[in-house]
């Protein structure tokens, strides 16, 4: 299978109750949304579905409901990737069962393997133990605390025909590129909204798409953007990446807060971001779970002002949304009650 174009990383949406109960309803509108705007995928329980919080069964149901709701209108990738092998082995069990496209495989997060025992000890099983299923590697250093090199990448890639995709979120061009150098043939898509672009048109990198969080807004936006490179427009591509670039570059929020003993750095990271921007615009995404909460009054302004800026220039980017569920984009966007609703009341 050739991985290209746009796949969201989707969001879960949740109820806003004591337990934050997965909403169902709300995850087959945001579904549908994501296929009327023809993304070439979804990627169910990665880290922008809250997977951490999510306990295994819900983990499963999250998964097989996407690929029920998708009806078949684009691609479905399982994220089955754990620090345990043996997690992860039931996990992509149960993604086999119900025909999901794909599996993504997060990095060992937390317990720090080496690359090599990344290789032989969870993705290399994984791999021989479900030839049938294609693998998607995720290298995210930045979250996994650990790191699946290049060389161990282009080993994997000639020991089994069902890997041949990388998820890169390293950040570091350079490793992207010596990826592509020991694995021609590799299939690289972008973990960072906001390097898209450059990984796309940068020869040495060659990526052939994104995994997107800001896609779960503006999925038509992102989409064309990334058809646009592939079919050698990169005029049309970058008007799009300037176009909405505000918002790919407000994954995370990083804003300076006061305290009684000095000022302290607040670093809003995926997804509590993108689900406060769907909120605010009315598309039903709901409460994260804890330990994520709110974000500050500084750091919902960043969000509300990027969405204002796309919204002022370039209206129809958001439009999709109005449509598909019945609100006032421009309304939301300045209704401090709304707004106050989303943020911390107090620090």
């Amino acid at each position: 299978m050739m991985f290209q174009g746009c796949y969201t990383a989707l969001i879960t949406p949740m109820k806003d109750n004591e337990n934050r109960e997965v909403d169902y309803e709300a995850l087959n509108n945001l579904v549908d949304f994501q296929a009327a705007a023809g993304v070439s995928g979804l990627l169910a329980m990665g880290t922008t579905g809250e997977s951490p919080t999510l306990n295994w069964e819900e983990h499963s149901n999250v998964i097989e409901k996407v690929k029920i709701f998708a009806q078949g209108r684009c691609t479905t990738i399982a994220g089955t990737g754990s620090n345990c092998t043996r997690e992860a082995m039931r996990s992509t069990h149960h993604a086999v069962e119900i025909g999901a496209d794909a599996a993504l495989l997060v990095e060992p997060y937390y317990n720090g393997p080496s690359s090599i025992e990344i290789r032989r000890e969870y993705m290399g099983p994984l791999a021989k133990e479900y030839p049938e299923m294609e693998f998607i590697p995720y290298v995210i250093p930045g979250r996994s605390g650990t790191q699946l090199l290049p060389q161990d990448l282009a080993i994997l890639t000639e020991q089994y025909e069902n890997i041949n995709t990388v998820k890169e979120a390293s950040g570091n061009p350079e490793n992207m590129r010596l990826s592509r150098k020991l694995a021609p043939a590799l299939h690289i898509l972008s973990g960072d909204d906001d390097m898209t672009y450059l990984m796309m048109t940068d020869e040495s990198i060659a990526a052939r798409g994104v995994i997107s969080v800001m896609s779960n807004v503006i999925p038509g936006a992102i989409q064309q953007m990334t058809e646009a490179v592939l079919e050698g427009d990169r005029e049309k591509g970058e008007k799009w990446k300037k176009t909405i670039s505000p918002l790919l570059e407000m994954v995370t929020v990083k804003t300076e807060e006061d305290t009684p003993w000095g000022p302290r750095l607040c670093k809003a990271r995926n997804p509590l971001p993108v689900k406060t921007l769907m909120n605010i615009l009315g598309m039903d995404a709901g409460p994260p779970r804890r330990p994520l909460g709110k974000m500050t009054r500084k750091g919902i302004e960043v969000v509300r002002q990027a969405a204002l800026k796309v919204q002022n220039k370039n209206p129809e980017v958001l439009k999709p949304i109005a449509a598909a569920f019945d609100v006032d984009i421009e309304e939301r966007l300045n209704n401090t009650e709304i707004i106050e609703s989303l943020c911390y009341s107090d620090e």
